[in-house]
């Protein structure tokens, strides 16, 4: 069964994941960085993906702008927190999991 807890899960998971993505490794090849050149010189990789996403970047409050703006929010901002509701996560699934 689909319930709240599966729900917190799927969402604590997802922020997660957002948190720990690497701004050099990941971020910055697909030109989602906050400094979006390319650090490792594939530069014709970022310029291929600029061509791909040039329709999304039409207007500067464009949708990627926007995502990548709450990346850098989710980064910045939730880490902290993420690390305490990660510890009452794993503390709830030891005891009563």
């Amino acid at each position: 069964m689909f319930g709240l807890g599966k729900l917190l899960y799927v969402v604590i998971l997802t922020i997660n994941g957002i948190a720990v993505l690497s701004e050099d490794r990941f971020l910055n090849r697909i030109g989602w960085g906050s400094t979006t050149g390319s650090s490792n010189g594939n530069v014709n990789m970022q310029n291929q993906f600029n061509q791909f996403s040039s329709g999304l970047d039409s207007s500067e409050g464009s949708i990627k702008t926007k995502l990548i703006n709450l990346i850098s929010a989710v980064r910045t901002l939730m880490r902290i927190p993420l690390i305490a509701v990660n510890i009452v996560m794993i503390l709830y699934e030891l005891l009563l999991g």
